[in-house]
């Protein structure tokens, strides 16, 4: 079949930058030194340690729920006949045996209720097997995208930054350093287990040091104000208090003992036994399509019933809280805003991405 023939994991190109290609080893590496790699990692480990203990425990795989969790994959990335599966998976180096191993390994990392303890092994001292199996979880679980996102960020960082301060290159190896707590003189063995050397290094420092530069004369206090008057619907915090429902008929029912008899949310939970909880979010984090009803009521109100699934939520508005700076949330979404947008810019005039799209890059 014509396109579908598979590639080495090491030979997989993401990104380029003029003439230069880049590849998925690149993105992950680049991603260790700025040390973005280690949750990722240690997440990893538990999973393959989790599906082990699952075959210890001879735990039998439901795979009707694995299969449901592949054909979900399969829509989010409209691969809707096989030979369009296989031949998405083979232009990453990827089997469908490589498929079906990651939604079982994501299985089983749920499906084993005792605390896993995975193996400490460093990415730098794991096997080329071990390596190959993370490639492979990176690219399935869409971590690959925003890795590639980060190093293009940084790519086009570099060259629209030709002049560096001394200083700055310093305070980035400085920084490297402390956070590996390691001593200038560890550095050639720590690039020696890498299979990388000195260059490379020092390429990684300048990278970092002028993205830095770019993000710092963006985030300042006139911009992120700018932003927040833009975003201010989008970024409006809602306090509430949500009770859950197995029919349309016992939420109207719950709707009417809150407004007419007074009774609380938490009172009506209680006497008919439905789960109860407190739910604190931006109005930009529920769907679109719930997003109005939301803005169109004030504090104290209950929402109409909504549907969730099998069952209905009945929701009671505590606080509707305008965006602000001092908020960490709105703070932190504000600026990730600034630098995806400057920065996606940035990188479609230096660079170009092989595989997937642009996703946020922190």
């Amino acid at each position: 079949m014509p396109g579908t023939e598979s590639v080495s994991h090491d030979d997989l190109i993401v990104c380029t930058c003029g003439s230069q290609e880049y590849t998925l080893r690149d993105a992950i590496e680049a991603a260790l030194f700025r040390g973005e790699l280690d949750s990722t990692w240690k997440e990893f480990l538990r999973c393959v340690q989790a599906e082990k203990r699952a075959d210890e425990l001879d735990i039998d795989l439901d795979e009707s729920a694995i299969a449901a969790a592949a054909e979900v994959f399969r829509y989010e990335h409209d691969l809707i006949t096989g030979e369009e599966t296989e031949a998405w998976l083979a232009a990453r180096g990827l089997t469908l045996d490589d498929f079906s191993d990651y939604f079982t390994r994501r299985y089983c990392a749920s499906a084993v209720n005792e605390k896993v303890v995975p193996e400490e092994i460093e990415y730098s001292s794991a096997t080329p097997k071990l390596h190959q199996l993370f490639m492979a979880e990176l690219i399935l679980s869409g971590e690959l995208n925003r890795m590639t996102t980060a190093l293009m960020f940084r790519l086009a960082a570099r060259c629209a930054e030709k002049d560096l301060d001394l200083d700055a290159i310093t305070a980035k190896k400085q920084k490297f350093f402390d956070r590996n707590a390691m001593e200038p003189a560890q550095l050639p063995n720590w690039l020696e287990r890498l299979g990388r050397d000195s260059k490379w290094f020092d390429e990684m420092v300048a990278m970092e040091a002028a993205f830095r530069r770019r993000c710092d004369t963006l985030l300042v206090p006139q911009a992120r104000q700018r932003e927040l008057m833009a975003l201010r619907l989008h970024l409006t915090r809602f306090e509430t208090e949500v009770i859950e429902l197995e029919s349309h008929d016992a939420a109207q029912e719950a709707l009417f003992c809150v407004r007419e008899d007074g009774m609380s949310m938490e009172e009506v939970a209680t006497e008919g036994r439905y789960p109860y909880r407190r739910a604190d979010f931006l109005l930009e984090d529920i769907p679109n399509d719930l997003q109005q009803r939301f803005l169109s009521v004030s504090a104290g109100d209950v929402l109409e019933p909504v549907a969730r699934g099998e069952g209905f939520e009945l929701w009671r508005i505590i606080k509707k809280i305008e965006p602000h700076l001092e908020d960490p949330t709105v703070k932190l979404r504000i600026g990730q805003r600034l630098l995806d947008r400057h920065f996606s810019e940035l990188a479609s005039k230096y660079t170009q991405r092989r595989l997937g799209a642009f996703t946020s890059a922190e």
